[in-house]
This record gives structure tokens, sequence and C-alpha cells, in this order.
């Protein structure tokens, strides 16, 4: 790779997956989704290729990244089967996209703070905006007033619990950075509780983790099976029902997510 010219091409796909994909990038353990561990990172360096060839920047391809998971969320006001499906699909071009955009900004060497700050409001406004469809598509059209309020409050509250759950996380870092702490590695010894019962209950979850529930493909995936199950057993029922059991669910998540950082290094001097 040419260091002169920040727009020169890889010569070859190994060459561009040995600069964008070191082992720093493959062993990230909270950063990358298991979609991209399990196929997306074998398939983003082909999209790659083809968007080195333009001139499209890194964040650039960040902005792609928002407008395909907002499309995401929009698919799901769809009704019935094909909706569910498009978003399945969507969600999963989202990921992909995602992991495009930081490969481009590694083989060109523009890594910037605006890039990560693009990929925290895409991934933000993705993961509210798909609650929030989720309860229009509880309440079914034609909307009716107020006998819908429900559904559409229950979306934006799992909307709003879901956001607060992915600023936990950011919250740390910047607490640690105010204190003048140093960057927190990405290892299981850092995000551990220290012992005790909220260790054990950490362990437990491994073997039902609903905490996990609430990215975007694993929204898009519950809803793609609701859709089937709805099939057999009616619509907008099945929506209602798995909307109602989603929230006290994700309640459940955040305030475990907050007792797990408490007990752990992440927030210790």
């Amino acid at each position: 790779m040419s260091q002169a010219d920040p727009y020169a091409r890889p010569s070859s796909i190994a060459e561009l997956r040995a600069v964008t994909q070191p082992p720093e990038v493959r062993g990230r353990r909270n950063a990358e989704h298991w979609t991209a561990s399990l196929y997306l990172r074998n398939l983003s360096p082909y999209l790659t290729w083809w968007l080195l060839k333009t001139r499209i920047s890194a964040n650039g391809v960040t902005g792609l990244m928002i407008l395909v998971g907002w499309s995401t969320a929009a698919a799901l006001l769809i009704p019935g089967i094909w909706g569910a499906l498009l978003a399945v699909v969507l969600g999963q071009l989202q990921m992909l996209v995602d992991c495009c955009d930081g490969e481009v900004a590694r083989w060109r060497r523009t890594s910037s703070p605006a890039g990560v700050f693009l990929d925290k409001v895409g991934h933000y406004s993705t993961e509210a905006l798909i609650p929030l469809a989720l309860g229009i598509r509880a309440a079914a059209y034609p909307l009716e007033f107020p006998a819908d309020f429900l559904f559409t409050t229950l979306g934006a509250l799992l909307a709003l619990v879901i956001v607060l759950n992915k600023a936990l996380n950011d919250m740390v870092h910047v607490a640690r950075a105010n204190a003048g702490l140093t960057k927190l590695a990405d290892t299981h010894g850092e995000t551990a509780p220290r012992g005790g019962l909220v260790a054990k209950l950490r362990k437990a979850a491994k073997f039902l983790p609903f905490h996990r529930l609430y990215h975007s493909v694993e929204l898009t995936l519950i809803v793609f099976a609701a859709a089937l199950v709805g099939l057999v057993f009616g619509q907008p029922f099945i929506d209602r029902v798995v909307l109602i059991a989603l929230v006290p669910l994700a309640i459940l998540a955040v305030i475990g997510h907050f007792v797990a950082i408490m007990a752990s290094n992440r927030v210790r001097s």
C-alpha cells in the first residue's frame, strides 16, 4: 500500500484483509457483533474492495450505514411478513456496511473521532427507531387513538430503555476520562464483576442471554419470528405479546447492566 496516496488500491483481497482486519480488530470482545465473527468479516473485504474504487470517505460509508439502519426500522412499518423479512435483510446489510467503514478508514489511515461519533449515531438511532416501529406495528393500521396509545407508548418506552442500556457503556468511558484514568481494555478481566452474587448472576445469564436481545440484528430476527408465528395465530396479537414481553426484560437487562458495571473494575480508580 502506498504511504503517500490514501486512495491507493489494494493489490489483492489478502492484502486488504491483512491491513484492515488485524488481530486486534478480529479479537475485540465487545466491539464485534456475533454476525461479524460468524460471517460478515469474511464478506466485508469484497464490499470494501469495491468502495475503495470510489472516492467515498470512511465517514461517507458510515453515513450509508446510518441510512440502511433507518431503512431497517422503516421496513417494519410494512405490515405482514414481508416487512419483517425486509428488516432482517437490511439489518444484516447495516452490519456489513458497519464492518466496511472501519476497513476503509484503516486502509486509508483516516480513522478519526468524527467516525466514531457517526458510528454511535448510527447504532443509537437505529436501535431506538426499531422498537418505535415495532410499537406502531403492534398497534396495527389504521391507528386508532387513544386505544393504540398503549402499544406506541410501550414501543417508545422500549426504545428509551434500549438507548439507556447502550449509553451505560459510553458513560463508563466518559467517567474514566473525566477521572484521568486510562482507556478501558476490551477484556473479560476489566468487565467482569469482582465476585459475589453479581458474578454468579452474570455467569447464569450466559445460559439465558436475554440481555443480548436488543441489538438491531436480534430485534429484527425477533420481529420476523413473531411474523411467522403470526401467520398461524394472527396479527397484531403476536406482535403485541412480543412487545409486552420485551419491555420488562429490557428493564431487567439495564438494571443488571448497571449493577454489573458498579461491581466491576471499570469504574474503580
